[in-house]
């Protein structure tokens, strides 16, 4: 996907949180470990939530913040995720798939750090900065799921 605005750029994290749950909701059937398939179908719910308050991001924010231009998404260096399911998670440990959940997590909210530092209209400012306390009170929350191991 192309990323030349922020209308863009929050469709696509709408749609990575989409895949991402998907992913783990594939990926949940077929790992061996009980722990680890109960944190992926924690973690379906968790991305699907997410996606649906992108959503409404999408739904709600300024009109103009959401055409300004991002030029400075070109410097950011791509993520690594899993962008087609290839059943990586099926085959990982439980804290193996803490680490790389959390580590994508925190590209995302880096991009939104770095981003809401560099908006230029306060529209697009108050935009990223929402988006980047969304991603860092869900990861948070996430975070005291996942130390509590079985609250799921």
């Amino acid at each position: 996907m192309e990323i030349k605005t922020f209308e863009d750029l929050i469709d696509w994290t709408r749609q990575m949180h989409a895949q991402l749950g998907h992913c783990f909701n594939e990926c949940a059937q077929q790992n061996p470990d009980e722990r680890a398939r109960l944190l992926l179908e924690y973690l379906t719910a968790h991305e699907r939530e997410l996606e649906t308050i992108v959503l409404e991001f999408e739904r709600q924010a300024d009109p103009k913040a959401m055409k300004t231009r991002l030029y400075d998404w070109l410097e950011h260096k791509p993520f690594k995720s899993h962008q087609t399911c290839d059943g990586h998670y099926a085959k990982l440990s439980y804290d193996e798939i803490c680490r790389e959940v959390f580590d994508l997590h925190d590209q995302i909210i880096g991009l939104f750090r770095d981003l809401s530092t560099r908006a230029t209209i306060p529209e697009a400012k108050a935009l990223t900065g929402s988006l980047l306390e969304m991603e860092e009170n869900e990861s948070m929350r996430l975070a005291q799921q996942v130390n509590r191991g079985t609250d799921f």
